[in-house]
């Protein structure tokens, strides 16, 4: 009995250990020290090669039962939006990035680096921009290792389970809450805590950021898929609404916003790449198009005292300057 009691002591205090997962230091809260940094560390019970290995076997399974967007045009632009996110990360695993076609507003990261993204996402995304804010959200959860640490928390719960049905041997209930518990490991890589959704939230700020990316694009788009489901629920995959963007979260990122990250005189807000990615999505989903002003010029967004806006003549341009960037005054209230 004393074996016992001191193995449920261990027990327990690997799990307080284990709570707080997601603590965020100085370092974490600094764009600069992105890749200097070990923001997946702490209790994980998993390497990053069983890591690795396990993430391939849930992709595999995914691949299995889903129906993938195999156009070349929108794989490779989708891949490479993903990967130029994940260079600016702190994920130590390399990316394998596919496109789900499914009109669900959807995007998922499994452990180890395997991410895919719904063509719904991307219908549902205004610019490329809000494209990437999610994205790097994913990539945060695997750069901080939140899959593996989660089912690390579900192992030490099991743990306490099978230690407590010694001392119950013939409790039901113990059974019900151990075969519960085992049941819901699968979902928790996942599945995340308030407190890994906002870490992912701060690091993919961060991420989209020193890709070059408008920040507020992030808190755009949840706002506007909290509105859309609002408005028709069921917009939103299971998965994807397990932690809706609550008004906490959004009103919290724009303090990250505020606080975290130095304003820069532009930032990257569309590309005609993701216009043309989107109109065959919406060819391939029999959707109708929208028809945006100046939709195939990229777009970046500048900021108050950085210069002037293109006048309406340069709007006008002719045809051999459609790269030339639309910029757009930050608005100052």
């Amino acid at each position: 009995m004393k074996n016992l009691t001191a193995f449920l002591r261990v027990a327990v205090v690997l799990a307080v250990v284990t709570g707080p997962l997601c603590r965020a230091d100085n370092k974490e809260k600094d764009p600069d020290e992105i890749g200097n940094r070990d923001v997946g560390g702490g209790v994980n019970f998993y390497s990053i090669q069983k890591e690795i290995a396990l993430g391939k076997q849930m992709a595999q399974e995914v691949e299995r039962q889903a129906k993938m967007v195999n156009d070349p045009v929108v794989a490779e632009y989708v891949n490479r939006i993903g990967q130029n996110l994940v260079r600016n990360s702190d994920a130590k695993v390399p990316f394998t990035i596919k496109v789900l076609d499914s009109e669900e507003v959807n995007a998922f990261a499994l452990p180890g680096g395997f991410f895919f993204v719904n063509s719904g996402l991307i219908l549902n995304a205004d610019n490329e921009a809000e494209l990437a804010g999610v994205m790097a959200h994913e990539i945060a959860h695997v750069a901080a290792r939140h899959g593996t640490k989660q089912a690390t928390r579900g192992e030490l719960t099991q743990i306490g389970m099978i230690a407590a049905s010694f001392v119950i041997p013939y409790s039901w209930t113990g059974y019900a809450i151990w075969e519960g518990a085992s049941m819901a490991i699968p979902m928790g890589f996942l599945r995340f805590s308030r407190a890994m959704e906002s870490e992912a939230d701060m690091l993919g700020l961060q991420y989209m950021y020193k890709t070059g990316y408008d920040p507020t694009a992030f808190v755009d788009f949840f706002e506007k898929i909290q509105t859309l489901e609002k408005r028709k629920p069921g917009t939103m995959s299971k998965i994807f609404s397990t932690h809706p963007p609550t008004d906490d979260r959004i009103v919290q990122a724009q303090k990250n916003i505020a606080t975290m990250l130095k304003e820069r005189p532009e930032y990257v807000l569309n590309t005609s790449e993701f216009n043309d990615v989107k109109a065959r999505l919406q060819m391939l989903h029999n959707v109708r198009p929208a028809s945006p002003k100046d939709s195939n010029r990229p777009s970046l967004r500048r900021t108050p005292g950085s210069g002037p806006i293109d006048s309406d003549d340069d709007k006008k341009a002719p045809a051999d300057q459609d790269e030339r960037p639309t910029l757009q005054r930050r608005d100052s209230n």
